[in-house]
């Protein structure tokens, strides 16, 4: 091989090199800007899903209804909190705390209630079948009706699910009379 023919090759090996060092180059400025596009997109996203951030549910206006009845509830205002439920349930009709808690508001109107109230617990238990509330307050029910073997199973379900509601039901079931507080309701939402 001559002289010319070695200053060719090496010329050429230089060239080469510098292409592939430029195009390694430009593929890594370009995973580099693909991965800061897909990280920019990403931001709300990691904001909006945020364990220690509340999810804002302004728009859902049965939330809103929904918090009025626990208000309602809560001064033992219960025919004006049944309405909150109600319009709440009309709104989202799967929404299992608004159905436990007009089942509560319901039965604490008095037995003519009872069979209403016992329906709203159903539902409420088929929507969320972990809703221990519903499960407490059914039970509750159960005793009132004078139905033990009802209010018996669900304390036996309550027992697995929450063993401090379940304290509070066999208690109930045991006196056959329900304490004033407030234990096996479903609570404000936060918007």
């Amino acid at each position: 091989m001559g002289r010319e023919q070695q200053k060719t090759d090496s010329f050429k090996s230089i060239i080469m090199k510098s292409i592939l060092s430029s195009s390694a180059v430009l593929g890594v400025n370009r995973c580099i800007c693909l991965v800061a596009v897909i990280a920019l997109a990403a931001l709300p996203a990691v904001g909006a899903g945020s364990a220690k951030q509340a999810v804002r549910k302004d728009s859902d206006p049965s939330i809103t209804l929904y918090n009025q009845g626990v208000e309602l509830m809560l001064a033992k205002r219960f025919p004006e909190a049944q309405a909150k439920f109600e319009q709440a349930i009309k709104k989202n009709p799967r929404f299992a705390e608004a159905h436990n808690n007009l089942g509560y508001t319901l039965r604490k109107q008095g037995p003519a209630h009872f069979q209403k109230s016992l329906e709203q617990y159903n539902t409420a238990i088929e929507l969320k079948p972990k809703l221990a509330e519903a499960y407490m307050y059914r039970g509750v029910l159960y005793t009132e009706m004078g139905r033990k073997s009802d209010a018996q199973a669900d304390l036996a379900a309550l027992q697995k699910m929450n063993p401090e509601l379940a304290k509070d039901l066999a208690e109930v079931m045991k006196t056959g009379k329900e304490e004033e507080q407030v234990y096996g309701l479903s609570t404000e939402i936060r918007q």
